[in-house]
């Protein structure tokens, strides 16, 4: 008698929801579908579950917000907020914040860095969703971890390393 060769199941993905809100009044940001899947590949192992919004917006909108939270008169081309940034949260509640994306600075920066659009917006995305896990770079060191992953997780996507034109 064969004694029937067990499966390991897949492990379950982590409960994901992505709500999106374009104000931008731009063309060319990805759809939602499109960066649920991008922020959804940046979850790392531990996260089992997480609620995210995600909206882009205009210049000015950036502008404000970056003012007011960063203290910096500038619209920059993402803000990562971390609803319980700081506090010591218990590793049974999911992984909550927001992303801003400022389109004007995307749209830019992909042009001034020879990057496709949506390589850009996959970076940041990325970029982003590591912050919201509580990644950094501050510090060199962070830093280094911080960029190795990204650059994983992006290639995984299909997208060239974002950091390729500061290493060459």
């Amino acid at each position: 008698m064969k004694i029937a060769k067990r499966k390991t199941r897949p492990s379950r993905p982590p409960s994901f929801r992505l709500d999106v809100e374009d104000v931008s009044g731009l063309p060319g940001a990805p759809d939602a579908k499109t960066l649920a899947r991008w922020a959804a590949a940046a979850l790392q192992p531990g996260v089992t579950a997480a609620e995210i919004g995600l909206r882009i917006v205009g210049a000015e909108e950036g502008r404000q917000l970056n003012r007011d939270y960063r203290g910096k008169d500038y619209a920059t081309n993402v803000l990562t907020f971390a609803l319980n940034e700081g506090e010591d949260t218990p590793p049974d509640l999911p992984l909550f914040g927001d992303i801003v994306i400022t389109a004007e600075v995307v749209v830019r920066e992909a042009a001034e860095q020879g990057k496709t659009l949506d390589a850009h917006y996959a970076h940041l995305v990325v970029h982003s969703m590591l912050h919201l896990q509580g990644f950094d770079h501050i510090e060199d060191d962070e830093a280094e971890v911080m960029e190795a992953l990204e650059t994983v997780i992006v290639e995984r996507l299909g997208y060239p390393d974002p950091y390729g034109e500061e290493r060459a």
